[in-house]
């Protein structure tokens, strides 16, 4: 809970063990743990439920990971990057620091909208899956749960995104694929150096039909 927030990691070991332990992990590395930057954290920390957050002040674990003092790191599994801030500048604030989780925290399915879309163009990946589907529909839990199986099948390769059509700063992306909301659900793939992309409208979602939709493209 938030209240239990940052975990205290004491070696390197339990640091080790907290990055493994989520999709997307934030470790603050402090020699202070009572320096104003470390109560930023903390303060972060606690309006942030959804992320896990550590606090290391170990010698060995800022030795480790190469962390100078009063740095943030954020560790994510999807594409095994890590993506730093310094605390040390006394702009960074609780509410830049979650603003720069909310922009880097990608997962194996990352939902899209104005924050994350930083985050996903600033990634690595140079291909985009996109599944635009209404989530208020009864059938979006079993369509997600697909879709998360096919993301296991890519991870490293194709970052997988969730689009809710139902989001009024979605209908440009819609526009974008000439996609209709009676279209609904599709999958969209795209290639980021290039923009090309390919558009498939599904009726329901399988793990073979996202298999038979981007093995063809990233060919």
């Amino acid at each position: 809970s938030a209240a239990e927030k940052p975990v205290l990691l004491n070696n390197v070991a339990d640091a080790e063990a907290f990055i493994r332990g989520a999709e997307v992990a934030v470790i603050g590395f402090f020699q202070d743990p009572q320096s104003p930057e470390a109560d930023r954290f903390r303060r972060a920390a606690g309006q942030t439920a959804e992320v896990p957050f550590g606090l290391s002040s170990s010698a060995a674990v800022l030795s480790h990971y190469g962390a100078s003092a009063n740095t943030v790191a954020l560790f994510r599994r999807v594409d095994n990057d890590r993506r730093d801030l310094d605390m040390n500048d006394t702009e960074v604030d609780a509410e830049k620091l979650i603003r720069f989780v909310r922009i880097n925290e990608l997962r194996l399915v990352t939902e899209y909208n104005p924050v994350t879309a930083i985050g996903v163009m600033q990634s690595s990946f140079q291909f985009n899956l996109l599944l635009i589907t209404d989530k208020m529909s009864p059938k979006h839990p079993e369509r997600m749960r697909k879709f998360r199986a096919a993301a296991e099948l890519y991870k490293g390769k194709i970052l997988f995104i969730l689009l809710d059509s139902n989001l009024k700063s979605n209908e440009r992306v819609l526009s974008y694929f000439q996609l209709k909301k009676s279209q609904l659900p599709a999958l969209a793939i795209f290639h980021t150096p290039d923009d090309e992309h390919d558009v498939l409208t599904v009726d329901e979602i399988s793990i073979e039909r996202v298999q038979d939709f981007c093995n063809p493209f990233l060919q």
